[in-house]
Protein backbone atom coordinates (compact mmCIF):
# COMPACT_ATOMS: atom_id res chain seq x y z
CA UNK A 1 0.00 0.00 0.00
CA UNK A 2 2.39 2.61 0.86
CA UNK A 3 6.39 1.93 -0.27
CA UNK A 4 8.92 4.89 0.65
CA UNK A 5 12.48 4.58 -0.89
CA UNK A 6 15.37 6.51 -0.42
CA UNK A 7 13.79 9.38 1.45
CA UNK A 8 15.21 12.41 2.57
CA UNK A 9 14.16 15.75 4.03
CA UNK A 10 16.53 18.78 4.73
CA UNK A 11 15.50 21.85 6.78
CA UNK A 12 18.09 24.21 5.47
CA UNK A 13 21.76 22.81 5.97
CA UNK A 14 19.86 20.33 8.66
CA UNK A 15 19.06 17.04 7.41
CA UNK A 16 16.12 15.99 9.50
CA UNK A 17 15.67 12.44 7.31
CA UNK A 18 18.36 10.30 5.94
CA UNK A 19 17.70 7.55 2.73
CA UNK A 20 14.43 5.92 4.38
CA UNK A 21 13.50 2.97 3.08
CA UNK A 22 10.24 1.57 4.27
CA UNK A 23 6.98 -1.20 3.06
CA UNK A 24 3.35 -1.03 5.13
CA UNK A 25 1.35 -3.24 3.69
CA UNK A 26 -2.63 -3.33 3.19
CA UNK A 27 -4.12 -4.21 6.37
CA UNK A 28 -0.73 -3.79 8.61
CA UNK A 29 -0.35 -2.20 11.84
CA UNK A 30 3.17 -0.60 11.78
CA UNK A 31 4.73 1.42 14.63
CA UNK A 32 7.32 3.84 14.15
CA UNK A 33 9.53 4.52 17.40
CA UNK A 34 12.54 6.46 18.16
CA UNK A 35 13.41 9.30 20.50
CA UNK A 36 12.40 12.81 20.55
CA UNK A 37 13.92 14.75 17.32
CA UNK A 38 14.63 11.61 15.45
CA UNK A 39 12.54 12.51 12.39
CA UNK A 40 9.23 10.59 12.87
CA UNK A 41 7.35 14.04 12.65
CA UNK A 42 9.36 15.06 9.56
CA UNK A 43 8.36 11.27 8.21
CA UNK A 44 4.32 11.48 8.28
CA UNK A 45 4.38 15.26 7.07
CA UNK A 46 6.30 14.24 4.48
CA UNK A 47 4.08 11.19 3.26
CA UNK A 48 1.17 13.77 3.91
CA UNK A 49 2.55 16.46 1.60
CA UNK A 50 3.17 18.63 4.35
CA UNK A 51 6.83 18.98 3.84
CA UNK A 52 9.00 18.88 0.65
CA UNK A 53 11.17 15.89 0.26
CA UNK A 54 13.73 13.76 -1.92
CA UNK A 55 12.90 10.53 -2.83
CA UNK A 56 10.08 8.65 -3.91
CA UNK A 57 6.84 7.55 -1.84
CA UNK A 58 4.63 5.56 -3.46
CA UNK A 59 0.64 5.13 -1.82
CA UNK A 60 -1.46 2.95 -3.88
CA UNK A 61 0.89 2.37 -6.88
CA UNK A 62 1.17 6.02 -7.60
CA UNK A 63 3.98 8.81 -6.33
CA UNK A 64 2.02 10.87 -4.19
CA UNK A 65 3.94 13.88 -5.74
CA UNK A 66 0.79 13.70 -8.27
CA UNK A 67 -2.00 14.57 -5.95
CA UNK A 68 -2.41 17.54 -4.60
CA UNK A 69 -4.05 17.57 -0.71
CA UNK A 70 -7.79 16.98 -1.14
CA UNK A 71 -6.77 14.17 -3.40
CA UNK A 72 -4.66 12.63 -1.51
CA UNK A 73 -7.44 12.76 1.32
CA UNK A 74 -9.66 10.77 -1.09
CA UNK A 75 -7.38 8.65 -2.11
CA UNK A 76 -7.16 7.06 1.33
CA UNK A 77 -4.47 8.79 3.17
CA UNK A 78 -5.11 10.48 6.18
CA UNK A 79 -2.95 11.98 8.69
CA UNK A 80 -3.75 12.72 12.80
CA UNK A 81 -1.25 15.06 13.55
CA UNK A 82 0.49 16.02 16.94
CA UNK A 83 -1.28 18.16 19.25
CA UNK A 84 -4.78 17.31 17.49
CA UNK A 85 -5.08 20.27 15.99
CA UNK A 86 -9.64 20.36 16.07
CA UNK A 87 -11.21 23.38 14.75
CA UNK A 88 -11.61 24.83 18.79
CA UNK A 89 -14.55 27.33 17.56
CA UNK A 90 -16.42 24.65 16.29
CA UNK A 91 -18.64 21.97 17.50
CA UNK A 92 -17.74 18.17 17.97
CA UNK A 93 -20.61 17.63 14.96
CA UNK A 94 -19.42 20.43 13.02
CA UNK A 95 -15.81 18.78 13.60
CA UNK A 96 -17.10 15.49 12.43
CA UNK A 97 -18.45 17.44 9.07
CA UNK A 98 -15.58 18.91 8.10
CA UNK A 99 -13.49 15.37 8.50
CA UNK A 100 -16.51 14.41 5.93
CA UNK A 101 -16.25 16.91 3.36
CA UNK A 102 -14.77 14.21 0.60
CA UNK A 103 -18.73 12.92 1.30
CA UNK A 104 -20.96 15.08 -1.14
CA UNK A 105 -24.33 12.57 -0.11
CA UNK A 106 -25.75 14.44 3.00
CA UNK A 107 -27.30 11.20 4.46
CA UNK A 108 -24.22 9.15 3.79
CA UNK A 109 -22.26 12.15 5.96
CA UNK A 110 -24.85 11.79 8.69
CA UNK A 111 -24.74 8.32 8.94
CA UNK A 112 -20.92 8.43 9.20
CA UNK A 113 -20.83 10.58 11.85
CA UNK A 114 -23.19 8.92 14.22
CA UNK A 115 -20.74 5.90 13.64
CA UNK A 116 -18.18 7.31 14.96
CA UNK A 117 -20.17 8.94 17.80
CA UNK A 118 -21.04 5.73 18.47
CA UNK A 119 -17.60 4.35 18.26
CA UNK A 120 -16.77 7.38 20.79
CA UNK A 121 -19.62 7.73 23.22
CA UNK A 122 -18.40 10.62 24.72
CA UNK A 123 -18.01 12.67 21.78
CA UNK A 124 -21.91 11.88 21.46
CA UNK A 125 -22.36 13.35 24.79
CA UNK A 126 -20.48 16.18 24.17
CA UNK A 127 -21.50 16.48 20.07
CA UNK A 128 -22.62 19.79 20.79
CA UNK A 129 -20.17 21.36 22.64
CA UNK A 130 -17.14 23.15 21.29
CA UNK A 131 -14.14 21.46 20.48
CA UNK A 132 -12.25 23.75 22.32
CA UNK A 133 -13.91 22.69 25.98
CA UNK A 134 -13.24 19.20 25.66
CA UNK A 135 -10.25 17.34 27.34
CA UNK A 136 -7.21 16.32 26.13
CA UNK A 137 -8.29 12.70 25.76
CA UNK A 138 -11.70 13.83 24.07
CA UNK A 139 -9.69 16.30 21.98
CA UNK A 140 -7.46 13.34 20.42
CA UNK A 141 -11.08 10.81 20.38
CA UNK A 142 -12.69 13.58 18.72
CA UNK A 143 -8.74 14.33 16.05
CA UNK A 144 -9.33 10.46 15.51
CA UNK A 145 -12.74 10.21 14.59
CA UNK A 146 -12.45 13.62 12.13
CA UNK A 147 -10.16 11.71 10.19
CA UNK A 148 -12.02 8.29 10.18
CA UNK A 149 -14.24 10.13 8.57
CA UNK A 150 -13.13 10.19 5.15
CA UNK A 151 -13.05 6.03 5.56
CA UNK A 152 -9.39 6.31 4.95
CA UNK A 153 -7.16 3.10 3.40
CA UNK A 154 -4.08 4.21 5.33
CA UNK A 155 -4.19 6.22 9.09
CA UNK A 156 -1.36 8.02 9.82
CA UNK A 157 -1.04 9.13 13.67
CA UNK A 158 1.62 10.96 14.89
CA UNK A 159 1.77 10.76 18.72
CA UNK A 160 -1.56 10.37 19.69
CA UNK A 161 -1.95 9.65 23.38
CA UNK A 162 1.07 12.62 23.60
CA UNK A 163 0.02 14.60 27.25
CA UNK A 164 -2.71 11.78 28.01
CA UNK A 165 -3.62 10.03 31.51
CA UNK A 166 -2.44 6.27 32.00
CA UNK A 167 -6.11 5.20 31.54
CA UNK A 168 -6.68 7.35 28.54
CA UNK A 169 -3.86 6.38 27.01
CA UNK A 170 -5.02 2.52 27.12
CA UNK A 171 -8.46 3.71 25.98
CA UNK A 172 -7.46 5.47 22.66
CA UNK A 173 -4.66 2.36 22.16
CA UNK A 174 -8.68 -0.26 22.24
CA UNK A 175 -10.25 2.50 19.89
CA UNK A 176 -6.64 2.07 17.71
CA UNK A 177 -6.74 -1.64 17.96
CA UNK A 178 -10.46 -1.70 16.83
CA UNK A 179 -10.03 0.23 13.81
CA UNK A 180 -6.83 -1.73 12.87
CA UNK A 181 -9.54 -4.70 12.71
CA UNK A 182 -11.85 -3.06 11.16
CA UNK A 183 -9.52 -3.50 8.07
CA UNK A 184 -7.61 0.20 8.18
CA UNK A 185 -3.86 -0.19 7.84
CA UNK A 186 -2.24 2.24 10.56
CA UNK A 187 0.72 3.97 10.58
CA UNK A 188 1.71 4.85 14.43
CA UNK A 189 4.04 7.36 15.90
CA UNK A 190 4.12 6.71 19.31
CA UNK A 191 6.26 7.53 22.36
CA UNK A 192 5.03 4.58 24.52
CA UNK A 193 7.26 1.97 22.99
CA UNK A 194 5.87 -0.81 24.90
CA UNK A 195 2.14 -0.64 24.05
CA UNK A 196 2.99 0.44 21.15
CA UNK A 197 4.67 -2.92 20.03
CA UNK A 198 2.30 -5.61 21.31
CA UNK A 199 -0.14 -3.40 19.53
CA UNK A 200 1.41 -3.63 16.27
CA UNK A 201 2.24 -6.26 13.88
CA UNK A 202 5.63 -5.05 12.73
CA UNK A 203 7.59 -2.23 13.56
CA UNK A 204 10.88 0.10 12.62
CA UNK A 205 13.21 2.25 15.07
CA UNK A 206 14.56 5.68 13.76
CA UNK A 207 17.54 7.64 15.50
CA UNK A 208 18.94 10.58 13.93
CA UNK A 209 17.06 10.65 11.24
CA UNK A 210 17.46 7.31 9.84
CA UNK A 211 16.28 3.69 10.37
CA UNK A 212 17.89 1.60 12.65
CA UNK A 213 16.29 -1.15 13.09
CA UNK A 214 13.23 -3.08 11.88
CA UNK A 215 11.35 -6.49 12.41
CA UNK A 216 8.59 -8.12 13.54
CA UNK A 217 6.64 -7.13 17.18
CA UNK A 218 7.87 -10.08 18.61
CA UNK A 219 11.43 -9.27 17.57
CA UNK A 220 11.52 -5.93 18.84
CA UNK A 221 9.99 -6.96 21.59
CA UNK A 222 12.56 -9.45 22.43
CA UNK A 223 15.39 -7.07 21.05
CA UNK A 224 18.40 -5.84 23.76
CA UNK A 225 18.71 -2.92 22.58
CA UNK A 226 15.17 -2.14 22.03
CA UNK A 227 14.53 -3.40 25.82
CA UNK A 228 17.31 -1.07 26.88
CA UNK A 229 16.22 2.29 25.45
CA UNK A 230 12.73 1.80 25.07
CA UNK A 231 10.91 -0.88 27.27
CA UNK A 232 12.84 0.17 30.73
CA UNK A 233 14.14 -3.04 30.90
Amino acid sequence: MLKIKNLNVSYGSIKAIRNIDIDINSGETVCLIGSNGAGKSSLLNAISMLISYQGTIIFKEKEIKQYNSSQLVKSGLVMVPEGRRIFSKLTVIENLEMGGFVLKDKSKRMAMIEKYLNMFPILSKRKNQLAGNLSGGEQQMLAMARALMSSPSLLLLDEPTMGLSPVMVLKLFEIIKKISEDGTTILLVEQNAKIAIKLCDRGYVMNNGEITLSGSSNELENNKLIKEAYLGV
